[in-house]
C-alpha cells in the first residue's frame, strides 16, 4: 500500500497536482516507515528512512517538512465566495486508509435555528464521507447539547443520522460537551483541518429553488479561515 501511494504521489507530482500528491507523499512515507519499524532491522531501517527523507528533501527542499506538526496550509474564504463544498475543502485528505474520523464542533444543532442549518451541513458532510474514496468506519461527533425546546430535535435528528449511517456500515458515536469551543475535523491519516466557523460556513440559501441550495459548490459562504496541520497524534487524550 505504501509503494501504491508513493507511485501515485509521483504520478500527481508530474501532472503538477502538487498539493495532491504532497499528501500521497506523506502517507506513502508514513506507510512505508511503518513497515520498516515492524521488521525490527535497525540498520536496514536507517538506511530506508534516509533514502526517503531524501526523497522528500530532492523535491521539496526542506527534509523536515514532513515532521509532526510542520505541515500548515492557510485557506481564507471571503465574504459571498462561491466553490468551496465539502468535497472540495476535504477531499485531497480523505485518502484510502481513512477509516476514523473526529469532528468537533458546537453547533451541529437542530435545523431552525435563525441562521444555521448545522443538521444539514453535518449530514452532507457524512455523506461525502460515506461516498468515498474513504473507507470511513467510524465517525465521532463532540458538539454542545441544545437547550430548551430545541434538544429533542437535536437529539432526534443526530439519531436519525445515527441509523441511516448503520445502513452503510458506519458507526456514529455521539458525545455531548458543555464546554466545547474549539473547532476542528480529524482523520485517522493525521490529517487535521480548523475552520473559523466549522462546518456551518455557508450562507442561508435565498430560496428552496435557487442555484447553491442543493450544490453547496454554488453556495455563497461567510468569510472565514481554514487551517490545515499535519501530525500522526488525530485522537485527543
Amino acid at each position: 500500500a505504501g509503494a501504491e501511494t508513493v507511485k501515485r504521489a509521483v504520478e500527481l507530482d508530474a501532472a503538477s497536482r502538487f498539493q495532491e500528491s504532497l499528501v500521497c507523499y506523506q502517507e506513502g512515507i508514513d506507510l512505508l516507515l511503518q513497515v520498516v519499524k515492524g521488521t525490527g532491522r535497525g540498520g536496514g531501517g536507517g538506511r530506508a528512512r534516509g533514502g526517503l527523507t531524501a526523497v522528500c528533501y530532492s523535491r521539496w527542499g526542506d527534509e523536515d517538512f514532513f515532521s509532526d506538526g510542520k505541515y500548515h496550509k492557510q485557506i481564507r474564504i471571503e465574504e459571498n465566495a462561491t466553490g468551496f463544498g465539502y468535497e472540495k475543502l476535504f477531499q485531497e485528505y480523505l485518502t484510502e486508509i481513512v477509516s476514523e474520523v473526529w469532528v468537533d464542533d458546537p453547533y451541529i444543532r437542530h435545523v431552525h435555528q435563525a441562521s444555521r442549518y448545522s443538521l444539514y451541513n453535518f449530514l452532507r458532510f457524512c455523506e461525502m464521507l460515506v461516498k468515498g474514496p474513504c473507507k470511513v468506519k467510524t465517525i465521532h461527533l463532540l458538539t454542545s447539547c441544545d437547550e430548551g425546546s430545541g434538544r429533542s430535535q437535536q437529539i432526534s435528528g443526530l439519531e436519525e443520522i445515527q441509523q441511516s449511517l448503520r445502513n452503510y456500515g458506519v458507526t456514529l458515536d455521539i458525545a455531548f460537551s458543555s464546554s466545547i469551543h474549539d473547532r476542528e475535523i480529524r482523520f485517522n491519516n493525521g490529517w487535521m483541518i480548523k475552520i473559523g466557523r466549522g462546518l456551518d460556513y455557508f450562507k442561508k440559501p435565498q430560496g428552496r429553488f435557487s442555484i447553491g441550495y442543493c450544490d453547496f459548490d454554488l453556495r455563497p459562504c461567510h468569510e472565514t479561515t481554514v487551517d490545515v496541520f499535519h501530525t500522526k497524534h488525530t485522537k485527543k487524550m
